[in-house]
This record gives C-alpha cells, sequence and structure tokens, in this order.
C-alpha cells in the first residue's frame, strides 16, 4: 500500500469513528477508485497512480460544480465543492505562479525548445516535474505563449 493509500483509508477511518457520514462517502468514493484501478491493472499502485486518480477525479469534480452551478443546484454545489476541497487535502503543495514560471522557463531551456513545433516535448518533461502541483491547461498557455514569441 502507497503513502498516499494509507493516508486516505486513515483518514476514513477517523472520519468512521467521529461518525462524519459526509466525509466517509467523499472518501470511500476515492477508494473505490483506487480499488478499481487495482483490480483492473492487477497490481498493487504507486503514489504517482494515486495522484493522476486524483487529478482525475478534481477534474471531474470542477466539471460537475460548473453545470450544477449552471443548474442553479445549490445543493449539489455545496456537497461537489466539499468533495473538491477534501481531495485537495491529499494533493502536493500546489506551485506559485512564481514557481510554475521559473520552472517553464527552466524546462524550455533544457529542452532545447524554440518553437511551437517543440511544445509536446516541453509539456511531456513538464506534466513529469508539476503532476498534481499546478494546473496543466493554465502551464500550457504559458508554455504556447513563450514558444509563440
Amino acid at each position: 500500500m502507497s503513502d498516499l493509500q494509507f493516508q486516505i483509508s486513515e483518514t476514513t477511518k477517523v472520519a468512521m469513528k467521529a461518525r462524519d457520514k459526509r466525509r466517509v462517502a467523499a472518501l470511500r468514493l476515492i477508494l473505490a477508485e483506487i480499488k478499481q484501478l487495482e483490480v483492473d491493472e492487477r497490481r498493487e499502485l504507486t503514489d504517482e497512480d494515486i495522484l493522476e486518480i486524483l487529478i482525475r477525479l478534481l477534474k471531474q469534480g470542477n466539471d460537475s460544480l460548473t453545470q450544477f452551478r449552471d443548474a442553479n443546484r445549490l445543493d449539489l454545489v455545496d456537497q461537489e465543492q466539499f468533495e473538491i476541497d477534501l481531495i485537495r487535502t491529499f494533493m502536493p503543495e500546489p506551485l506559485s505562479e512564481e514557481e510554475l514560471d521559473a520552472l517553464i522557463t527552466q524546462t524550455i531551456a533544457a529542452a532545447g525548445a524554440e518553437s511551437m513545433k517543440d511544445m509536446g516535448k516541453v509539456m511531456g518533461e513538464l506534466a513529469g516535474a508539476v503532476q498534481g502541483r499546478a494546473d496543466m491547461g493554465a502551464a500550457s498557455a504559458k508554455v504556447k505563449a513563450l514558444l509563440a514569441g
């Protein structure tokens, strides 16, 4: 069991003892996703695998949150926001704008990127460095702006 999976399991146990049904339900959803991937791939997951699951759940949660707000479903907005906040507690510390900019500049220099043709190479290297610590959409926009001119 990876450290992150252990941390999620322990948090679930604490929530169960506190009889916090809302937190337990959200944590069980996360654990179910982890277990599903373990069963599908027939292997023990690493922290990186679990981080990918959490990133995917955050993305889905943000999409749902937008849809619920558009539909004026405030009860569902509250629940979805709660789940997003809970997932974020297991994510690594996010990068500041300055740290992200410096990392992007460093990655572009290390890859020897000079034009938009090199964007894929830069994004591939950047993805591993910022996994779970920055929005890849925002990072992609910054890389595109730097490589375009």
